[in-house]
């Protein structure tokens, strides 16, 4: 008996020795877990960190829509189910977005889908963002009525920021830029006539075109609003635009068909501006 019970004797300290050393490493295992726990709760308490970032976008399932019905958004639509955005602020810099294929428009986040966006239209569409919710974002669209806005997966989208914003004050007749909510320019301008006015509201600069047809601009900025008082302009859908003129004595007149009429030197600075930078309009 005694020349086995010596052997398995031996054999349980070893055990008990191991089982202890691994109960150890385990236990250190455990208080680094913890402590890690801890640092990452403290560093969401502090500063609102969120694994999947503040809109959650990757946690949001794609909505299906058969998108071959959907009228698509453009200077030339008219969607009359197109949301409007009422608002009375000014333009400032913001998140732009460019839609990577074509999307669908919400009337509210992955419901009632009332029209698409693709990813040309004039030029490369980018649309500015004017409100945000999980995994999507609001834009104002190119469309008619003015002032259409609608929500968008934000998967589909490519995002930057405009830091740039226009303000065109019809009652005073100028025009200031800003850059980041700085001043860094501000021009007497042309608006709309009486019986051809300026439409007012928040819109956006849509397109940089050169158009041969004409020789009074060497570009055109079409903006996200149109004539309130034409249905169609020389051949086009009366789309409001930032465009230069020969004439300099206009400047500081109400004389245009409802484009805004800018001296050259505020065209040069204006067609440096990010597509889908916001410019506001307003009775100032």
């Amino acid at each position: 008996m005694s020349a086995l019970v010596g052997p398995l004797v031996k054999g349980a300290d070893e055990v008990s020795t191991v089982v202890a050393g691994l109960s150890s490493a385990l236990a250190r295992s455990l208080v680094k877990v913890t402590v890690l726990c801890l640092v990452l709760a403290g560093a969401v308490a502090v500063t609102g960190w969120r694994p999947f970032g503040n809109d959650r976008a990757g946690l949001v399932a794609a909505p299906q829509v058969n998108l071959e019905h959907l009228p698509a958004s453009t200077t030339h639509a008219r969607i009359k189910a197109a949301p409007r955005l009422v608002t009375g602020r000014q333009a400032r810099a913001g998140q732009v977005v460019h839609p990577i294929r074509t999307v669908a428009v919400f009337a509210r986040p992955g419901k009632r889908p009332f029209a698409k966006v693709r990813p040309r239209t004039l030029s490369q569409t980018w649309l500015p963002v004017v409100a945000r919710r999980p995994g999507w974002v609001r834009v104002l669209l190119p469309s008619r009525p003015n002032a259409s806005a609608g929500w968008i997966w934000a998967r589909d989208l490519d995002t930057r920021r405009s830091p740039y914003a226009a303000r065109v004050h019809l009652g005073s007749r100028t025009l200031d830029l800003l850059y980041d909510g700085r001043k860094v320019g501000s021009w007497s301008v042309a608006v709309g006539a009486p019986a051809t006015p300026t439409p007012t509201g928040l819109t956006f600069v849509h397109a940089l075109i050169a158009d041969p047809g004409q020789s009074y601009s060497p570009f055109l900025l079409p903006l996200g609003t149109h004539s309130d008082t034409l249905d169609t302009y020389g051949g086009g859908p009366g789309t409001v635009a930032f465009h230069t003129w020969p004439d300099p004595s206009v400047f500081g007149q109400a004389v245009s068909h409802g484009c805004i009429r800018v001296p050259s030197d505020a065209l040069s600075r204006l067609t440096n501006l990010p597509l889908g930078t916001q410019v506001s309009i307003d009775n100032r």
